[in-house]
C-alpha cells in the first residue's frame, strides 16, 4: 500500500468562500478510481506553518500512477493547486 499526503497553505484567507470552495474541489479527487482512505484535515498544531493536509491512500504503484495521471487530477493541479496554494511539503510512503 502506498499512502500520499500533503501538508498545505493556501493563499486565501480562513473561513473565506475561496478556502471553501478549494477545499471543496479537492475533495472531488477522492472519486478518482483508485483512491482509498481520503481525508482532508486542518493542522491544529502551532510548530508548523501549513493549514491543512490532505491523504490517501493506494493499493500498489500501478494505482498510484494512475492517480497522477487522471484527467481530473491533471487539471486540478494546473486549475487549482498551482494558483491556489502558497505552500506545501507533500509525503509518499510504503509501510516497512
Amino acid at each position: 500500500m502506498i499512502r500520499h499526503a500533503a501538508i498545505f497553505k493556501l493563499i486565501h484567507a480562513a473561513g473565506s468562500p475561496q478556502e471553501a470552495s478549494f477545499l471543496a474541489a479537492l475533495a472531488k479527487l477522492s472519486a478518482i478510481p483508485g483512491v482509498g482512505n481520503f481525508e482532508i484535515a486542518r493542522e491544529i498544531s502551532p510548530k508548523n506553518a501549513f493549514d491543512f493536509a490532505v491523504s490517501m491512500t493506494f493499493s500498489d504503484a500501478a494505482a498510484y500512477e494512475a492517480y497522477n495521471t487522471h484527467p481530473a487530477h491533471v487539471a486540478f493541479v494546473q486549475s487549482r493547486w498551482i494558483p491556489e496554494v502558497a505552500n506545501f511539503m507533500e509525503h509518499d510512503t510504503k509501510a516497512l
